[in-house]
């Protein structure tokens, strides 16, 4: 697995709650909705920019800080795909102009977490499965949708002509392979 720079694993560590921000690199976080509309947070971790990954989240805006509206519901029907280029593209600007980005959705468990795989794929050369393992040892709450998967597993065949995530057939339906074992555990229960 590749560490994205400026970031030691130990730093990924201990970050139990939906409501903390989950630092992903040196200049990307990723969180809820409610750590996202705190001022003192923003501050705190000196975000220059917010990207909200949501259609049911309103932001609170703060002075000097940019926001992007990505408007995406979270459902497996959803179009994310369109986006991982532009917010990725989004999200390195801002980081080679030594300022920091904040994304979330309402909980920071699918569409900001799906749009923080396709920037680390596309900046930080993971492939899919690593930017995943990386993400969750950060946030360990992530879970893209199903629909989201299958377009992040497109994204990486598109950046890589080669896939590390693929769909597998499961008692509950479509899944991406790393949840196999999993579900399966589950079933067994």
């Amino acid at each position: 697995m590749t560490t994205p720079p400026n970031l030691l694993p130990s730093e990924a560590v201990g970050q139990p709650t939906i409501y903390d921000l989950s630092r992903i690199t040196g200049s990307l976080y990723v969180s809820n909705a409610e750590a996202a509309n705190s001022k003192f947070i923003l501050s705190c971790y000196n975000i220059t920019t917010v990207i909200n990954a949501s259609v049911e989240v309103v932001n609170t805006f703060f002075e000097n800080i940019q926001y992007v509206q990505v408007p995406v519901s979270d459902t497996p029907t959803s179009n994310i795909y369109d986006f991982f280029d532009p917010i990725a593209d989004h999200i390195h600007s801002v980081e080679m102009k030594q300022g920091c980005t904040l994304m979330h959705c309402a909980a920071g468990v699918s569409r900001s977490p799906a749009l923080c795989l396709a920037y680390l794929m596309k900046y930080r050369s993971m492939n899919l499965l690593d930017a995943h393992t990386w993400t969750k040892s950060c946030r360990p709450i992530i879970r893209p949708n199903n629909g989201f998967w299958e377009q992040l597993i497109h994204y990486e065949f598109k950046l890589f002509s080669k896939n590390t995530v693929y769909m597998v057939n499961s008692p509950v339906g479509l899944i991406p392979n790393m949840y196999e074992n999993e579900v399966n555990l589950m079933m067994s229960m």
